[in-house]
């Protein structure tokens, strides 16, 4: 049969990126405590392609995603699944992401009532001219409350529920656990979120938030702080969003640091 991928294409231009998108398979991730969890993952891979091919082997990145989920491997050995997929496409460059849903198991502060905690993670690896390089990434929803509402009022403050988003990168034979990460930045909120709280636990996290009142620019401030004096951490991008309860806008910091 003719293989119309493989024939020569003359306009001269090299893409950087090209492959598939939104692929749902399940993904086996590690977990701090050794044991697994197998979670619904949505990839994205991509190949950089030559200027001289008209088009890539899009069935191949399924097959090597699929023998490495066989192995329960996919969430483990990115590098390894990645280089695969490389020279499977006979491409220079190449970068596999998977976006998913990671459940923690979260005891609320004063009752001990456990529940699982839901947060949006992600997978980066990217082998770029040779160097293969991992970013990690978590949303974490946390609590703040103004400190300049605080100040102001005679009674209350005005709290909202914000979101951390987080990207670190670290060297290949380094670890950094979700859990960790995770607890890094829920410990920069005005208080953390759980996912189950009784009147005891509620009365804690209100009055947790009120003696630590914070703008997302103080949020932000604390995690990079955390970022900067972490040993293993040499790149990281973070943001911190406020859904502000007296504004129809949110509040937002943003930064970004190679170490």
């Amino acid at each position: 049969m003719k293989d119309v991928q493989n024939l020569k294409d003359t306009r001269n231009v090299d893409i950087q990126k090209v492959g598939i998108n939104h692929l749902d398979l399940p993904l086996t991730i590690q977990r701090k405590n050794s044991s697994n969890q197998v979670v619904w993952a949505e990839a994205r891979v991509t190949v950089s392609l030559p200027r001289d091919y008209k088009g890539t082997h899009m069935s191949r990145f399924v097959e090597v995603l699929n023998e490495w989920r066989d192995k329960q491997l996919l969430g483990i050995d990115i590098k390894g699944c990645l280089e695969k997929i490389i020279e499977s496409l006979n491409a220079q460059n190449g970068e596999v992401k998977f976006k998913f849903k990671y459940f923690i198991d979260k005891k609320s502060p004063v009752t001990g009532n456990c529940a699982p905690m839901c947060y949006d993670c992600s997978f980066k690896g990217q082998i770029y001219d040779g160097e293969y390089k991992f970013i990690l990434g978590v949303k974490v929803p946390i609590t703040t409350l103004c400190p300049c509402s605080k100040e102001i009022s005679d009674n209350g403050a005005h709290n909202q529920r914000a979101i951390v988003t987080a990207k670190i990168s670290y060297d290949e034979d380094e670890q950094i656990w979700l859990e960790d990460l995770i607890e890094m930045i829920e410990e920069c909120a005005s208080c953390p979120l759980y996912p189950l709280l009784k009147r005891e636990d509620e009365k804690y996290v209100t009055e947790k938030a009120w003696e630590n009142p914070k703008f997302v620019e103080d949020v932000l401030r604390d995690v990079v702080v955390k970022f900067r004096t972490h040993p293993l951490i040499n790149e990281f991008e973070v943001e911190c969003e406020a859904y502000e309860s007296i504004h129809n806008h949110s509040a937002w910091a943003y930064q970004k640091e190679v170490l």
